[in-house]
């Protein structure tokens, strides 16, 4: 599990006699004292907000859901979108959009299932009829083919098959394409490389579930969510990082379900604090809407 580091600048070049030593010890203190502010915890609430994201699973009534999130700062919903759209489905789809538009909150298409890693056909006829709603400014797909049991038993071809399917949904519309990830795609080769940076070579962004009930250190948000952060940065891809909500029995250090919603705010003000070092940086998404407005206040 990776550890939090933070990207430094060049070493600053040596200078002779009492008056450069000086000036490096006054840097060296003012690096120290900065250090030190960051480390404690209400210096995360000085931070700059990042922007909020949410994913929308259920169907939500969509003045509910937009209270929530006008509330909560939320600034992006991935809003599910089944593959059958019906007229009733359509016209609440509609009304969402409308108030999202008021409220100044983009809008999504959610969808995703293991199997459309080889079944292209049906990931694609899902992204025209839900991008032909013209309700959605971006694709935005959970599939998770290590859910599959080709994953164990075809590792290779079940990777080359998940990056065709993120290739063929980017080449069939123009609008934005993003993934959800795990924070892991660094340990599976892929491409001559690794998983995450093909995934990055073929989106125009990514969300990690770094599901973690910590903000910094090891083991918690930043540090596993740093990797993907790193490779964002370099491929020039926004990376957003994830909180989760709902109950895991068995990962208890995995979501905020047991430690509330204050819990959950102070972290993300500590995140958002710490991950100014990260320029690929895009915010954080919340796992999702039902149960994080009902999390314990």
């Amino acid at each position: 599990m990776p550890t939090t580091s933070r990207p430094t600048g060049r070493r600053p070049r040596g200078t002779r006699g009492a008056a450069g030593l000086r000036r490096i010890a006054g840097a060296l203190t003012a690096v120290a004292s900065l250090c030190a502010l960051l480390a404690v915890p209400a210096a995360a609430s000085t931070a700059v907000p990042g922007p909020r994201a949410m994913w929308l699973w259920q169907r939500g009534d969509p003045a509910a859901v937009m209270s929530w999130a006008t509330a909560n700062a939320v600034k992006e919903i991935f809003v599910y979108v089944p593959p059958e759209i019906t007229k009733t489905e359509l016209n609440r789809l509609r009304q969402f959009r409308k108030r999202a538009d008021a409220a100044g909150v983009r809008l999504s298409a959610l969808g995703g299932e293991p199997g459309w890693t080889f079944d292209h056909a049906a990931a694609l006829a899902w992204q025209r009829a839900a991008m032909g709603t013209g309700l959605f400014r971006t694709t935005h797909v959970d599939v998770e083919p290590y859910h599959l049991d080709e994953w164990s038993t075809d590792r290779p071809g079940t990777v080359a098959a998940f990056l065709g399917l993120l290739a063929a949904l980017r080449d069939a519309d123009p609008r934005p394409l993003e993934a959800d990830v795990p924070f892991w795609y660094d340990t599976v080769p892929a491409g001559g490389s690794t998983l995450a940076d093909e995934v990055l070579a073929r989106v125009d962004a990514v969300t990690v579930m770094s599901y973690r009930d910590t903000a910094t250190g090891p083991g918690s948000i930043i540090g596993v969510g740093e990797d993907m952060l790193l490779r964002g940065g370099r491929a020039g891809r926004p990376v957003r990082l994830a909180a989760e909500t709902l109950a895991l029995p068995d990962c208890p250090y995995c979501t905020f379900h047991e430690q509330g919603r204050q819990a959950l705010n102070t972290a993300l003000a500590a995140i958002d604090a710490a991950a100014v070092f990260y320029p690929a940086y895009a915010g954080m998404a919340v796992h999702d809407h039902a149960s994080w407005s009902a999390l314990r206040p």
